[in-house]
Formats: structure tokens, C-alpha cells, sequence
């Protein structure tokens, strides 16, 4: 279970950063606090995890998935470049992260 809200924990951080891009630095109220929600069930469900993971595992994969999911949603949703050399090193956080869980 512990996992699963790790998951979760990284995914609320894409979610966070990617409405902080549509706040317009925190001009838009929406946007603006749907990041912040986001971002506070983000630290909070990391918290949880970190109860049963260990920390450098844990904070690992949940920057991991947070740098990973950033790329990709600014790739895919705001025209964000998609060279090889960026998909290949999103590539390598990725196995990264199943590295980190493999190794716990």
C-alpha cells in the first residue's frame, strides 16, 4: 500500500507543477489553487509513504516521477521540445526509479 500512495505522492506533484505553468505565476486563482492543493497532498501522501519505504528510496521515486511526469505533460500539453536526447534521459530516470524499487 505503501507504494501505491508513493505513486500517487509523485503523480500530485506533476499535477501541482503542471497548474502552477497554468497559474501564470500564481495570477490565475483556479489554477493557483488547484496547485497548491495538489502540492500539499503531494508532501503529505510522500510523508505517508515514508513510513514504511525508505527515505532515499522513497524521495527518490517520487522526484523521479515528478521530474519524469513534468517533462513528458510539458512535452505532450505545452509544445515543449521532443528530441531523442530528451526522451532517452527521461528514459533513464524512469528505469531509475524501477532500479530504486527493485533494490528495496
Amino acid at each position: 500500500m505503501a507504494w501505491m500512495i508513493l505513486i500517487v505522492a509523485g503523480l500530485s506533484e506533476v499535477v501541482m507543477v503542471t497548474f502552477m505553468k497554468l497559474s501564470d505565476g500564481y495570477k490565475k486563482l483556479i489554477p493557483s489553487f488547484i496547485s497548491f492543493i495538489a502540492g500539499a497532498l503531494s508532501f503529505y501522501l510522500l510523508s505517508l509513504s515514508l513510513i514504511h519505504i525508505p527515505v532515499s528510496t522513497g524521495y527518490g521515486i517520487w522526484t523521479g516521477i515528478g521530474s519524469a511526469g513534468a517533462v513528458l505533460i510539458g512535452m505532450l500539453f505545452f509544445e515543449e521540445e521532443k528530441s531523442p536526447a530528451r526522451i532517452f534521459f527521461i528514459s533513464i530516470i524512469i528505469i531509475s526509479m524501477i532500479g530504486l524499487k527493485a533494490a528495496s
